[in-house]
């Protein structure tokens, strides 16, 4: 069977992509984090940036140390909350690791 020459060069252009499109470790680390932050996007909005006059604070930006504190506050219960607590307990420590590092190397 012989393919026509567009087929040929989707094919061919699909396994050049795949090959050298390859995602090192660090992106891989990259992609976790910024998945799980999509958590945070319904209250603390896209990117951890919330709308102008928002009561609820943007994430982007933010000290890691100082959201590492905050979360692990509402976790064990020493900050008072309406939903976070909830939240909060649903993860590890190496997730608020993660997900502190992401918001604290954007930009506001």
């Amino acid at each position: 069977m012989r393919l026509k020459p567009i087929w040929t060069a989707v094919l061919m252009s699909g396994c050049v992509a795949t090959t050298a499109g390859a995602a090192t470790p660090q992106d891989t680390v990259q992609l976790h984090q910024r998945a799980l932050a999509a958590m945070c996007a319904n209250c603390h909005g896209t990117e951890g940036r919330t709308v102008d006059g928002s009561a609820i604070p943007s994430l982007a930006g933010m000290p890691r140390e100082y959201m590492v504190t905050q979360m692990k506050a509402f976790r064990e219960g020493t900050r008072p909350a309406t939903v976070m607590h909830q939240i909060t307990k649903g993860l590890t420590e190496e997730q608020i690791q993660s997900v502190s590092t992401y918001f604290s190397s954007l930009k506001r």
